[in-house]
């Protein structure tokens, strides 16, 4: 790693403590907006997102996203603009816009790309850029800064730096926060390396891990998540086996959880802008260098066909009562991506919805966190207002706290007869007395 001697970014971290500059933070969705809120604790910020009307909101210190409480806006230095012009005065940049897949499960780096040539307009000599987008290993260097280059005129190492430090944000998760979990950090340079380390030590209380290069912090966010989702994907494989063996999964996970290096995962959809997406930025970069992976793709193949599975299980246990499928009515609770956060991407339960669809069957959707314009604009699918009383089989797909302490006469006083339930997160496990029941 090159040892930087540029003195103006030498000064950026006491410019940036003593004021005299500004760090800014763009794209303000549920990772940036986060990092600006913490940043204003101790800088002066300026949180840039492309969406006018959400910006609108953060200004009158409303999160369009359910995540934050409006005082926590409050007594901070910061200023809310969808105009990158008012980034100017920043010398400290952090790019965290979304990396999703497209349908055929291909890195869309257009918001990435974008965001890098909307800030190339406004780099100065000086400047530092750290990226905290999920990407495949290699994108930062190889991707964004010949963007930022062509578009600025400046060079990298001699005009300016960039790092990458990957988001570590759970939605929904009050414990495991920004600041009390260990940030990864790395930089072009050593000298911008310990810059950009000094800048997020101010705000992470847990402390900052260097790592030797880019390459590897992009590496290591994409590993966290990619095993995650593999040891997701066996125990689905596992739950599908055990179904058709006639033992109960989680009384299996229960009984083999007493030896003490057995690792407690459960099965479930994985849906997310995270652990369903991230693992296909690995897979894509290693086709395109030679190699495909096996065991990579094969859990990613499980996961992304559980939703039909779910479904299937739904049209046997309606067929079994004797009805007929064409005119079958389902309910389904929860759609966001995991429960008590109003996030729909990529979320695995529209899976299940379009399966019993194509069969047919009228699905009704129920759900207190998600939005009705964006879940209509994103998958075209409506909240059901006033629910029937003759549903022939309800799926409680997500977890959410307010779903908690529904009754089986509540859900039987909504079925026709006594009624089916598949119960994807096991919520009513054992409470079910004369309903049909059937859990992963």
């Amino acid at each position: 790693m090159k040892i930087h001697s540029n003195p103006s970014i030498q000064t950026v971290y006491s410019k940036l403590v003593a004021k005299q500059v500004k760090l800014a933070v763009i794209g303000l969705g549920y990772v940036g907006l986060p990092v600006v809120l913490e940043f204003g604790k101790h800088f002066d910020v300026v949180g840039y997102d492309i969406n006018k009307s959400k910006v609108e909101q953060m200004k009158e210190g409303v999160d369009p996203n359910n995540e934050i409480r409006p005082k926590e806006f409050e007594g901070k230095s910061i200023s809310f603009t969808n105009d990158i012009n008012d980034l100017s005065d920043a010398r400290f940049f952090v790019i965290a816009v979304p990396t999703p897949v497209s349908r055929f499960n291909v890195p869309d780096l257009s918001p990435l790309q974008n965001a890098s040539k909307a800030l190339s307009k406004i780099l100065k000599p000086g400047d530092i850029v750290v990226y905290e987008s999920t990407v495949y290993p290699g994108c930062t260097e190889e991707d964004c800064v010949p963007i930022l280059e062509k578009g600025s005129g400046l060079k990298l190492g001699t005009d300016f730096e960039v790092g990458y430090s990957p988001e570590r944000i759970n939605p929904g998760d009050k414990v495991h926060t920004l600041a009390n979990t260990v940030k990864i950090v790395s930089g072009s340079s050593e000298n911008s390396l310990e810059i950009i380390a000094e800048v997020y030590e101010r705000i992470i209380d847990a402390g900052v891990h260097r790592a030797p290069s880019i390459k590897v912090a992009e590496a290591a966010k994409i590993v966290e998540n990619t095993q995650r989702d593999l040891n997701i994907a066996l125990m689905n494989e596992l739950s599908m086996i055990f179904d058709k063996v006639g033992v109960n999964t989680l009384d299996v996970i229960e009984a083999a959880s007493t030896k003490w290096n057995f690792l407690k995962f459960y099965p479930g959809l994985v849906g997310g802008h995270c652990i369903g997406v991230d693992p296909y930025y690995l897979t894509h970069k290693s086709i395109e260098l030679g190699y495909t992976p096996e065991i990579i793709l094969s859990g990613r193949k499980v996961n992304d066909n559980l939703g039909r599975h779910v479904a299937k299980k739904a049209i046997m246990m309606i067929s079994t009562q004797g009805k007929s499928i064409s005119n079958a009515k389902v309910l389904v609770m929860g759609i966001t991506f995991k429960e008590n956060v109003s996030d729909i991407r990529n979320s695995k339960v529209v899976d299940v919805i379009k399966e019993l669809e194509s069969y047919g069957i009228q699905v009704d959707v129920s759900d207190p966190y998600a939005n009705q314009t964006e879940l209509n604009q994103e998958y075209g699918i409506s909240i059901t207002e006033k629910l029937r009383t003759d549903y022939d089989c309800i799926i409680l797909a997500v977890k959410h706290d307010k779903f908690q302490g529904i009754t089986e006469a509540y859900l039987q006083s909504i079925s026709d007869g006594k009624g089916a339930l598949i119960d994807i997160k096991s919520l009513f496990m054992g409470q079910m007395k004369e309903m049909d029941y059937w859990t992963l």
